[in-house]
């Protein structure tokens, strides 16, 4: 939980604090629950109840561009980068970001998750629209589909109000925050994105439960069976994912698999508990120095540096969840569309910011950029808070694999450390 969330909760109401308090992936679960009795008991009647996740899909769908720029761009700016292991450090990152997508969508292809269950021509949650009243189908009208497009010669007044609400609450918290330069500026910037971001998630279990309902009470099970298969799916393109890093490290560094993972298993632990990999960057540059006995540019670089960048995870399940999304409405996926995928996920995987489900935000950009319906990106997030902590464990173990690498095959001699120290 991040300072700026404390610090709300400690002046909120009874009900707020116990909400905020309560672990993310537990409102998620009691949500599901709740849709699922709800759907079963609703029938068609259930319908309008994916009103509110229709309405967080777009608020994520108006980040995701906004995000992603500010992402890179501090990135880029507050990097040490320089010497000659910057090269290294970028080809070590993208290779083992393409590997990670390939591996997604080679596992999508073969085991093809989304024809276990047709589900035949996509449905238009919109319909849960049509059948609302008609003052919540205009709200959602004016609720931005982007940063930009309210500012246009089409803008709408009220989508202008909803963004500038939005950014002055946001910056309530960062007022006094001294702007010296344009990476303050930049830091500013993304930061309320963050803000915002992070009051979207605390309302996705609402989302959830409403997309359940929805699906349960017009279609039944059928679509749940299928996200069986996904998460199977997923769960064996990381496992792949991982085995390619330990190989890696094995052929391309000093260090044992058995006892990297023996030296990081706390790193590991927390991201799977945390779902951040920028909360657990400290525990793993620790475990680097300390238990692996790395360098400490190597750890650094790794760790530290390569944790902006490296998101091999969440690129790997973007890829699969666009293939199977597609293999779920029957829609062929051409050679060319694929490509278009992979391209997305690793600019999608970059601006990914370390907090959790932020990887739903960038989603949106995969399957718009090959025609995919996002409306189904409401159905994964019943999952999504399982396989988002799977998918940054995985995220911490790229960067404990490229600083391995940057290590190179000999270890840190003692005199070298000496050395260092006096320095």
């Amino acid at each position: 939980m991040s300072s700026s969330q404390e610090k709300r909760i400690e002046t909120a109401p009874n009900w707020l604090v116990w909400w905020s308090a309560t672990p993310l992936y537990a409102r998620i679960l009691a949500a599901v629950l709740l849709g699922v009795v709800a759907g079963a008991l609703l029938g068609d009647s259930a319908a309008p109840l994916a009103v509110p996740a229709k309405l967080v899909l777009r608020i994520l769908g108006a980040l995701a561009p906004p995000l992603i720029l500010f992402a890179i761009v501090q990135a880029l700016m507050s990097a040490p980068l320089g010497g000659g292991q910057t090269l290294r450090l970028i080809t070590l990152l993208l290779g083992n970001t393409l590997a990670a997508i390939l591996i997604g969508l080679g596992v999508a292809n073969v085991l093809q998750p989304g024809t276990w269950v047709q589900a035949g021509p996509p449905p238009e949650m919109a319909k849960a629209a049509t059948a609302a009243p008609d003052p919540v189908s205009q709200f959602l009208d004016s609720v931005p589909r982007s940063l930009g497009g309210p500012f246009g010669d089409d803008g709408k007044v009220i989508a202008v109000i909803m963004i500038a609400i939005a950014f002055g609450v946001a910056l309530r918290q960062l007022k006094h925050f001294p702007v010296r330069n344009v990476e303050d500026v930049v830091h500013v910037g993304l930061k309320s994105l963050v803000i915002i971001l992070e009051a979207v998630v605390e309302v996705v279990p609402l989302a959830v439960f409403g997309v359940v309902a929805s699906i349960v009470g017009v279609k039944g099970f059928s679509d749940f069976a299928a996200l069986g298969g996904f998460v199977l799916a997923v769960i064996t393109g990381l496992l792949l994912q991982a085995g390619y890093y330990l190989l890696r490290v094995r052929l391309g560094s000093w260090v044992r698999p058995t006892e990297l993972i023996a030296g990081v298993r706390d790193a590991l632990v927390m991201a799977f508990s945390t779902a951040s990999s920028t909360a657990t960057m400290p525990v793993t540059y620790r475990c680097l120095r300390e238990n692996v006995k790395l360098r400490e540019h190597s750890a650094s670089l790794g760790a530290l540096v390569g944790a902006n960048f490296n998101n091999d995870g969440t690129a790997l399940y973007e890829a699969m969840s666009a293939l199977f999304v597609a293999q779920l409405i029957g829609l062929h996926l051409t050679l060319g569309q694929q490509v278009t995928v992979v391209l997305t996920s690793i600019v999608a995987s970059v601006g990914a910011a370390g907090i959790p489900e932020a990887g739903l935000v960038t989603m949106t950009l995969v399957f718009k950029s090959v025609g995919l319906p996002t409306e189904y990106i409401a159905m994964l997030l019943t999952v999504d808070w399982f396989l988002d902590r799977c998918r940054t464990a995985i995220n911490v173990m790229g960067d404990v694999t490229v600083s391995c690498l940057l290590d190179g095959k000999t270890p840190e001699r003692p005199e070298e450390a000496r050395v260092l120290e006096r320095v």
